[in-house]
């Protein structure tokens, strides 16, 4: 259910997303058309847009139903109005819209439906051109029909007085020789047409016009208005869908890593983990945010725009364009992918030699290594800024080559459209919108292509992401996990135990088998490389065994709840480790609550307590990152009173006094063993010192058990505990 909500919450605002990106699209690409039409019809034509007049004169409607053989839908389609049979408040209306009409009759246009108005448009068109010609007494016409032009009237009603047969022939002449032009130049005609009738019967063509301009320029700022509404809106939405998925990859990212055992960590490094769960995830966030705005929007805008000039006669260029542009994608493809592929693995580089660096930075100072470290961060860094700069520079390459091919492309359209509008095949405003949609189109696959760019380097990331989300886990927790056993609470045994790295060639520990006990202390000790480290490791299960079985209260770890096997262990590494915060947050890191009192009593065992109550602020008191504000000793014991402050059944110590001196390490064990007096301790120590009075001493060599017993017994009985022991101590010491 919560996998559904998860997917719902996304689901949503996509289909959201998609819904105003359509909206912001169908905005786009209807502006270049208003602009059309205000240059086309509002400038070049005073404001009218349609060849179907709302008003004809009672001559002129005679003219065009005889010149179309008595058309029935041209003459279904007006109503005579006789002005005696009109009331006043009609008549009034009528001289209000037609000022120079007092008792003339009109026929008017019916309420008709759009359909109907391009039926009646297309009949009406090639009477109405021939009867305005002739009732503006047009000289070429007149010329052609060899008649001659009348002082007073007009030759409209000279031929309407012919016979029938001589004005057919005269309107056919006139219609013959308007059959060479092209539908746009016709159309011109039947507008300036209507243009001619409207001024003839009184309507004042500069308010008409004007108009028609506010009222095409209204409805395109609302265009624009919408158009910025949903833009922000997508904006809004997509930020908020990028941000949640990126918040989302990264807690799965980062559950699944603290789900991994050291195995895993091995497998992937440090400085890897990091990049992926931070740079990959970013990558994949900004793929997306472009998935989301370009591959919806561009498309729709590349082909909506299409649809708008499929009919134009310049659309041929469009083709030109393409054709350059799928040229430079190819080139850019060809060239880039590679370096994108190859991009977060030199990322990584950088990380591991940075992380490197800044973590052994003492270690660098003390032997003097600045210069080589320098070289080698350099190397890694110019070997990421070569291919950055190769990438950004094809990317910056790639928008100019584009302005240049609009640019050419916008000259061709200008030279070739000029000429279509010089033979009066195109019009100006028609030019324009063309020029804008070509751009869009461009644009459009342009927007894809950058998309394209950076998909390769996404899906990098993303695979990245994958093979940590879909890594096996070595250790996880089983379904049924058995209950240990509290007749046995705090024993510890290991029985046959052997281990082995994935990618090691021999076993690190071979046919381990002890028992440790509550109230008793276990300790460790053995040459460098002996598995002591790895040995007590296996304990929480950051390894699992390779052969044999650890037992804890009774139960075979493997068939244990992880999470309750870790509750029972108070665990101190080699390196103490702390957080940034506060002390006290340090120490309640095992505890989801603890009292004043058990604060104290940790930090008294750890031999914390003074130097806590010297800090101003006392357990309130800053920690660093990495506790970089304390010094080697204090994060040891502050990490021993984290482990004391759990109060567990098992208390895990790995070589966690070396830093301490040995009159504090001998004042801490002793605290600590009368407090954990009924605790199961193992101890892995490097100093014969910190282990001498253990209950057990396991003594371990190339990943063998060589001795066990009491420090008195092992003297006697191991050479190799007796050698550790003489090099450290002198015999009356031991």
């Amino acid at each position: 259910m919560k996998k559904n909500n998860i997917l719902l919450s996304f689901i949503l605002p996509v289909i959201a997303v998609i819904a105003l990106l359509t909206i912001q699209a169908f905005c786009d690409l209807e502006l270049p058309s208003y602009t059309s039409d205000i240059i086309n019809n509002g400038i070049q034509q005073l404001g009218v847009d349609s060849s179907l007049p709302d008003v004809l004169t009672v001559d002129l409607y005679d003219a065009i139903v005889k010149i179309s053989g008595d058309n029935k839908a041209i003459m279904a389609s007006y109503d005579l109005f006789i002005a005696d049979d009109m009331t006043k408040s009609e008549k009034k209306e009528l001289e209000q819209k037609y000022p120079l009409i007092k008792d003339e009759n009109l026929y008017l246009l019916d309420d008709l439906t759009e359909e109907e108005k391009k039926i009646v448009e297309e009949k009406i068109k090639m009477p109405l051109i021939v009867a305005t010609m002739l009732y503006c007494n047009n000289e070429s016409v007149a010329t052609m029909l060899n008649l001659e032009i009348p002082e007073d009237g007009n030759l409209l009603d000279i031929v309407l007085k012919m016979d029938d047969k001589t004005f057919n022939i005269i309107t056919s002449s006139i219609e013959s020789s308007l059959e060479n032009f092209d539908e746009s130049t016709i159309n011109q005609y039947a507008y300036s047409s209507v243009s001619t009738i409207y001024d003839s019967i009184g309507i004042d063509m500069e308010d008409y016009q004007m108009a028609y301009i506010i009222n095409k320029g209204m409805i395109m700022l609302i265009i624009a208005v919408i158009g910025m509404i949903v833009a922000i809106s997508v904006g809004y939405l997509i930020a908020h869908i990028a941000a949640k998925i990126s918040f989302v990859l990264r807690n799965k990212v980062v559950r699944k890593i603290m789900s991994f055992s050291q195995a895993e960590f091995k497998e992937f490094g440090a400085s890897s983990l990091i990049t992926r769960s931070t740079n990959d995830i970013e990558q994949v966030k900004t793929f997306f945010i472009m998935l989301l705005r370009i591959v919806v929007f561009a498309p729709i805008m590349g082909v909506g725009a299409f649809i708008k000039v499929y009919d134009n006669p310049l659309n041929w260029i469009i083709g030109i364009a393409l054709v350059i542009i799928f040229v430079l994608i190819g080139l850019l493809f060809a060239l880039a992918m590679p370096k994108f592929k190859s991009m977060q693995k030199l990322i990584d580089k950088m990380n591991l030699v940075s992380r490197e660096i800044i973590t052994g930075m003492p270690v660098i100072r003390t032997f003097k290594t600045e210069r080589y470290e320098e070289k080698r961060f350099d190397k890694a860094n110019t070997n990421l800024t070569k291919t950055n700069l190769f990438v950004n520079r094809l990317m910056g390459l790639m928008m100019p080559s584009m302005m240049l091919v609009m640019n050419i492309i916008s000259i061709l359209i200008v030279w070739y459209g000029a000429k279509q509008i010089d033979l009066g095949n195109l019009q100006v405003g028609t030019l324009l919108a063309f020029i804008t949609y070509t751009m869009q189109i461009i644009m459009s696959f342009l927007m894809i292509s950058l998309v394209s760019v950076m998909m390769p380097r996404a899906l990098v990331s993303l695979k990245r992401i994958k093979e940590i989300l879909k890594k096996k886990v070595s250790i996880v927790e089983i379904d049924n996990p058995k209950a240990f056993k509290e007749s046995e609470k705090g024993v510890v045994e290991f029985k046959n135990v052997s281990f082995k790295y994935p990618d090691a060639d021999e076993a690190l520990l071979k046919n381990i088998s002890f028992k440790a006990t509550p109230g008793t202390t276990t300790a460790f000790i053995g040459s460098t490389g002996s598995g002591k480290s790895t040995l007590i490791n296996l304990i929480p299960r950051f390894f699992d065994t390779t052969s044999g079985e650890i037992l804890v209260d009774g139960i075979n770890i493997k068939e244990a709840s992880v999470v309750e096997l870790r509750n029972k262990i108070g665990y101190v590494p080699q390196k103490g480790i702390l957080f940034s915060g506060t002390i006290k947050s340090n120490l309640m890191l095992g505890k989801d609550s603890i009292t004043d009192e058990e604060l104290n009593t940790a930090a008294k065992i750890s031999q914390s307590l003074e130097f806590i109550n010297g800090k101003k602020d006392k357990f309130e008191s800053a920690i660093s990152q990495g506790g970089a504000n304390v010094s080697g000793g204090q994060k040891q014991r502050l990490s021993i009173a984290r482990a004391i402050a759990k109060n567990p059944e098992i208390y895990i110590f790995d070589d966690s006094f070396s830093a301490l001196d040995f009159k504090t390490d001998a004042q801490l064990r002793k605290s600590l063993f009368k407090h954990a007096s009924d605790a199961t301790i193992l101890i892995v120590a490097q100093r014969i010192s910190t282990i001498m009075k253990a209950d057990n001493i396991i003594v371990l060599n190339e990943g063998e058990i060589v001795g066990s017993g009491t420090h008195s017994e092992l003297l006697k009985n191991c050479e190799i505990y007796k050698e550790i022991a003489l090099s450290q101590l002198k015999e009356e010491e031991l």
